[in-house]
């Protein structure tokens, strides 16, 4: 018995690898340059883009949200902080494909070793790893979801090439399966970091996001058709 498998390729063979940030650039600056260093522009700007995002703290875990009307969602204590990073990690990686978007998370990852670019201003490697009182190295809790950003921006970037960000249906599965990287990645470390059991790190290292994260995934799912909309009512940039 075959099984089928559906393809997942949404575009034609041509447009493959094509993604929003290839439209990004302006034509009168992109010409005069190298692809190559229209490329290393992209990456940096995304890098700096999931930064600034990093620096804008939805709420902090333990507080009580009012989302509409009388519906309130309490977020369980985390050590985790709630930003806008995630949006910012799910748009760099649709926006610039896997490598391009993979390589921007890197870069970011590799400038808050130095730079205050962590959610809250924060840096070092103390997010990976730190000495306690006894002198002894240990996991930091949310070094987890930093190796996740890149991961989720590369397969992001991944179905984008694949067309999956030209309708809003793709577009949201890539966006939830970006999602579930992030958070495989951070519970999973946060888990061997503190010693939680499995229970305890979902209800603290993804509990506490999934409504906020559900609103950042669509937002960042209808950009994703609109923007492929405006470039195709410019036909000169196609």
């Amino acid at each position: 018995m075959t099984i089928a498998i559906p393809r997942l390729a949404r575009v034609p063979a041509a447009e493959r690898g094509i993604t929003i940030g290839d439209f990004l650039v302006p034509v009168g600056i992109g010409e005069p340059i190298s692809a190559r260093l229209r490329h290393v522009l992209l990456v940096v700007l995304g890098a700096l883009f999931v930064a600034l995002t990093a620096q804008l703290q939805i709420v902090q875990a333990g507080q009580t949200i009012p989302l509409v009307a009388d519906f309130r969602v309490h977020l369980a204590e985390s050590p985790v902080p709630i930003t806008g990073q995630t949006f910012g990690v799910l748009l760099v990686g649709g926006a610039l494909g896997l490598r391009r978007g993979a390589l921007s998370l890197l870069l970011y990852v590799a400038l808050g070793l130095f730079l205050p670019v962590y959610a809250g201003g924060a840096s070092g490697v103390e997010r990976f790893a730190a000495q306690d009182e006894a002198g002894r190295w240990v996991l930091g809790a949310t070094g987890g979801y930093l190796i996740g950003f890149v991961a989720a921006a590369g397969l992001v970037g991944w179905l984008a090439e694949l067309g999956w960000d030209r309708r809003l249906i793709g577009a949201i599965g890539a966006m939830v399966l970006g999602s579930l990287v992030i958070y495989v990645f951070g519970t999973a470390w946060l888990m061997a970091a503190t010693g939680m059991d499995l229970r305890t790190g979902i209800s603290r290292g993804v509990a506490p996001f999934l409504v906020l994260d559900a609103l950042k995934v669509i937002l960042a799912a209808v950009l994703f058709p609109a923007s492929w909309w405006l470039v195709g009512r410019r036909p000169g940039e196609r």
